[in-house]
């Protein structure tokens, strides 16, 4: 599956379903009741510009008990395909409970994901907190004050 991926960038757009049909094949290697085969059947569609056909999947894949780091994808996936087929509240549903998740490195996709339901929702200083929250960190200087920007953006005045 890994050698898969990283030869994913050598397929063109027109070779989308050949790429599909080489993770399918994979995944038909795995047990039925595997969570890892909607997965990477979710990500394949997802990666491919179908997230209409990936929200199945993701839900699958959860449904059927994917946990740990790949639970956690999954969650920032399908909140990132609900948000695309027009369903960013449920992405943001989805995704909030993650901000109080075990810290990992996907902290930051977590936030940059819901930053982008939260805008499709018209709730951009909600969003753009987030985003400031999570680059605050990264930054040679600043740290402090941006993370405090960022939490004057939707803390309210006195």
């Amino acid at each position: 599956m890994a050698a898969a991926w990283a030869a994913f960038d050598d397929y063109a757009e027109a070779d989308a379903a050949d790429f599909r049909a080489v993770i399918d094949a994979l995944v038909a290697e795995l047990p039925e009741d595997s969570p890892l085969g909607p997965f990477e059947r979710a990500c394949a569609w997802d990666s491919t510009g179908h997230s209409d056909k990936a929200v199945p999947l993701y839900r699958e894949a959860l449904a059927l008990g994917l946990d740990g780091y790949r639970g956690r994808r999954a969650r920032i996936q399908l909140s990132s395909s609900l948000r695309n087929i027009g369903q960013a509240e449920e992405g943001v549903r989805l995704l909030t409970p993650e901000l109080d998740a075990p810290s990992d490195e996907l902290d930051d996709a977590v936030r940059a994901c819901l930053a982008l339901c939260l805008s499709s929702l018209g709730r951009d200083r909600e969003g753009l907190s987030l985003v400031l929250g999570a680059l605050a960190p990264h930054l040679p200087r600043y740290q402090r004050s941006m993370a405090n920007y960022a939490r004057l953006l939707v803390e309210p005045e006195r």
